[in-house]
Parts: structure tokens; sequence; C-alpha cells
């Protein structure tokens, strides 16, 4: 059954005012985020005043309770502007929310989701050294300790480690491998726990402002309300929901920030004159404006749909197909970006070079584009087993 959401009246005005924000505010402060890899405290704080961080939070918790098509249009509303944006409110609003109020016991969820709601910063914790799609071979293990448990491992590549309150980290709680994942607990982590550090931030290529670095655990000792859900053997199924949420996130990113992409390409194409003309009056140029409209036309027509569907139940081959075909057209829109702008496309004075570096990600992160075409090919084969038609 689909939730109601924000009363839509409300959900239009609060989008007109984060439109203008992502324009008047977010966009001019750029400059300032990439030249000093970090989103100005001030900011954060807006973007917390205006509830940026507590979107999808039911509103008994602080929240705005948005629905996930509202959820992702506001995602893609705010992705005009520079990705770090997203990035340091999207853990939050995607995949921690989405696994507290899936799988959270009520005092999970009355301790944690209105920090959240707050702006309080939460991180994932899934992928490792060695594992990242692949669950068998994680090595982050939970051992029972009294009513409580000891983490011991590490993690790799996590989004906002550097400024989180809260990690949602996965660990095995069995050294065997046992069928569908059942070795894979999540535990709710406090990041100042004893025991905790995080390494330096990763230069990245592009994304600036945005922060990802490893997570160490060294016997970092858990109560026992710490295992979300209060059962063991849930975490990787909690991983994979939430990871639903998080890619529709991507693909409602890619599909902002290309239009934000065609549209430099269009101002430049118009402003830039050769043989006596603006380019934008070549056809070969017309081409690619075209095929960029067209496909950011298709993505978002797929997102909506796939929103949709997920605000209903699951929405697992539709997500990753969204994810996937938008994450990749976001990448050739920056491509022909840099194209149409020829020469100086490829100078960092320009935009487009930075369009072209920021994209890159989408088709990795919450599921490379192979794996997501793995995910799309399983469940149809298992849907044609069962019986199931489109």
């Amino acid at each position: 059954m689909a939730n109601s959401g924000m009363d839509p009246e409300i959900f239009d005005q609060f989008i007109d005012q984060l439109k203008r924000y992502v324009r008047e505010r977010l966009i001019p402060a750029e400059e300032d985020v990439i030249a000093n890899d970090r989103i100005p405290e001030d900011l954060i704080d807006e973007m917390r005043e205006m509830g940026l961080f507590g979107l999808t939070m039911p509103e008994e918790y602080g929240g705005s309770g948005m629905n996930v098509p509202q959820y992702v249009e506001t995602i893609r509303v705010l992705s005009y502007a520079l990705p770090a944006y997203r990035s340091i409110t999207s853990i939050n609003l995607g995949m921690v929310c989405s696994a507290l109020k899936h799988s959270g016991t009520a005092e999970q969820k009355a301790e944690w989701l209105p920090r959240l709601a707050a702006g309080e910063i939460a991180c994932f914790g899934l992928t490792e050294p060695g594992s990242g799609s692949d669950s068998a071979a994680m090595a982050t293990t939970a051992r029972k300790d009294g009513n409580g448990y000891v983490l011991n491992g590490s993690k790799r590549y996590i989004t906002n480690s550097p400024h989180a309150k809260l990690g949602l980290i996965m660990a095995r709680t069995s050294q065997e491998n046992l069928p569908k994942n059942a070795h894979v607990s999540a535990f709710l982590v406090p990041m100042d726990a004893p025991g905790i550090s995080v390494g330096k931030p990763d230069k990245k290529m592009g994304q600036s402002g945005s922060h990802i670095a490893d997570i160490y655990l060294d016997d970092v000792k858990l109560p026992g309300d710490a295992l979300l859900g209060g059962e063991e053997g849930k975490g990787f199924a909690t991983a994979m929901q939430s990871l639903d949420n998080g890619r529709l996130s991507v693909a409602a990113a890619s599909a902002g920030y290309a239009q934000r992409i065609l549209d430099t390409a269009m101002r430049y194409a118009n402003e830039r004159k050769a043989f006596g003309e603006p380019i934008a009056n070549f056809q070969l140029i017309q081409a690619m404006l075209a095929d960029s409209k067209a496909e950011i036309y298709a993505a978002e027509c797929m997102i909506r749909d796939a929103s949709a569907k997920a605000d209903r139940g699951k929405a697992i081959i539709e997500a990753a197909s969204a994810k996937m075909f938008a994450s990749e057209m976001c990448n050739r829109v920056a491509n022909r970006c840099v194209q149409i702008h020829g020469g100086a496309g490829y100078l960092a004075e320009y935009e487009a070079e930075r369009f072209y570096r920021d994209s890159r990600i989408y088709t990795i992160y919450e599921g490379t584009t192979q794996i997501l075409q793995l995910v799309i090919a399983k469940n149809m084969l298992r849907d044609f087993a069962a019986g199931v038609t489109a």
C-alpha cells in the first residue's frame, strides 16, 4: 500500500522553495566548496533548518514524512547543484532511515530517527577492502560477549564517515556462509564508541566537498540493543532492501545533474560562435543536445515509475533499471557537454570538465552497472520460473 506522504500542496511549495535555494544559495557557493573541499558549516546549518536531513523520517520523529516519490523528486531538484549537497544528506534519508523504519525496534527508532532528522550525520558500512557486493567475503565480525557484541574489522569507501555520529555497520555473526546471507547482521554503532577510528578522507576523481574514508573497528563493545531489529542474520536483507531507496536516490541525482550539465552545454552552444554564427545552429551540435534531452526525459519517467512502485512495496528490478540507465545517461550527457565545449571542455576553467569527473561515480556506487545487470537478470529469471508476467 502506498504511503500518502507529505500534503501535495505543501510539497509543491517546498519544491519551489528548494529550487530557489539551489539557485540562489547552493550554486553560488560551489566555487568555495570546491576550493576548500568542504561544505561551509553555515550552509549545512541552513540545510538542517530546511529539514533536508529529515525528509523521509516519520513526522512523529521530527521528519517531514515524505513518501518515496516525494523524497526522490526532492533529491532530483537538490542534485541540480554540486553533488556534495546531496551526498551529505543522502545516507540519512535513504539507506539508514529506510533500515530503521523497516527493521528497527521501537526503542531504536525513538533514539535515532529524531537525531537523524535534526541533522546528525549517518554513514552506512557495507563495503570492505575485500568485499562489496560479495557478502560471503565479508571479514568484519561481531562476536557475542555476554548480552552484547564485540566488533572487529574495517570498512572501505564509506561516504560521510569523517562527519558521522551514527554508523549502520554490517558484520558477520556467523563464521559460516549461511543461505540468504544469514551470516550478516546490522548494528547501530555510535561513531564515538571506543575502538572506532576513521582514516583520512580519500582523494577522489571528482565530487569535491563530499568525503569518503575507511572505518576501523578494534574490539568495539556494543550493547545487545545495538543489533538492528534485535535479530541476527537480517543485516544483508536490510542492506539490500535499503539499497532500493539508495539506488533511486542515485538515479535522481544523475537525472538532476544531467539537466544542469545540459543547461550548461546549451548556454555555451548559444554563446560560442564559429563560422560567424552560434554553434547551436549546427545540426551535429543539435543532435547531441537532442539526444541528451530525450535521455534525461526517459530517465525521469523511469524514476517516477520506479519510485511509485517502491512506495507500494518492492521494486528491485525497477530501481536497479532506473539507477543503471540514469547513471549511464548522466555520463553520456557529461561526455557530450565536454565535446560541445571542444578544447575548452578539457580545461578546468570551464564547468564541463568538472561535470565529467563528478558524473563518473554514478555508475559505480549503490551497485555498479555490471552488478545491476546481474540483479535485473536474476530477478527476471526468478519471476519467469515462478510464472510471474510483467
